[in-house]
């Protein structure tokens, strides 16, 4: 994302510290972590595993939200009350369930082509059914279609781009709509702008031609 999605230029304009989290943890020595791109290393869904053999090591979510801020509030001379977040793919999902889990904690949160309703798609439910186990109530805490339904907090300023041409999306493994019309039914100050992308899809070309728009949006509220 820093590097392939062109984000670093916008960051120095805009004089905005973006830190990346790694995608899930990386060898732990869990037999099969390595065997299937869509589970395991690289493949964390940013849940905090309840389930062996992940639990030990897979709490993405908390490392996410608290350990790595932390970290950075630890070392270095940075406002903890102005953060933002955003991602791509998974990480868009991942990007979604922190803000909605945190009211009042980000100022704005974008994504390109997130994973909108895990729950119901071969994209969430294969993962969340080895980390978190067979209860499907549990899985509502890191779907980002179910946390927008029931969000109950202060005005959350939401950005999602997703292309056309994306083939994760013609195979209804991202389901943006689901997010929108979730996201419409609830009473609460959701600002959402759902942009379609003609032509465009899942590449990291696609996160270039609109990572600028993403970082002034995500400049206008931090510097609000």
């Amino acid at each position: 994302m820093m590097t392939k999605g062109g984000a670093l230029p916008q960051l120095s304009k805009e004089r905005i510290a973006l830190v990346t989290p790694d995608t899930s943890p990386r060898g732990v020595g869990i037999e099969g972590e390595d065997d299937d791109w869509e589970l395991g290393t690289g493949a964390s869904f940013y849940v905090d595993a309840t389930q062996d053999p992940w639990k030990s090591n897979y709490n993405m979510y908390t490392y996410a939200q608290r350990e790595i801020q932390q970290l950075v509030y630890d070392n270095f001379s940075v406002d903890s009350s102005r953060v933002s977040v955003f991602g791509h793919s998974m990480g868009g999902h991942g990007a979604l369930v922190l803000s909605l889990r945190n009211p009042g904690y980000y100022k704005s949160v974008s994504a390109f082509a997130p994973i909108c309703h895990p729950s119901t798609s071969d994209w969430g439910r294969k993962q969340f059914s080895a980390y978190l186990g067979s209860n499907e109530e549990a899985w509502a805490e890191y779907d980002a279609t179910e946390l927008v339904r029931t969000y109950d907090g202060p005005e959350l300023n939401i950005l999602i781009d997703q292309g056309d041409a994306d083939k994760f999306y013609s195979s209804k493994q991202l389901q943006p709509s689901h997010f929108i019309v979730a996201a419409e039914s609830n009473k609460c100050p959701i600002k959402l702008e759902a942009r379609m992308q003609p032509g465009y899809d899942h590449s990291y070309w696609f996160i270039q031609t609109f990572m600028e728009e993403h970082i002034r949006f995500h400049a206008k509220h931090l510097k609000a």
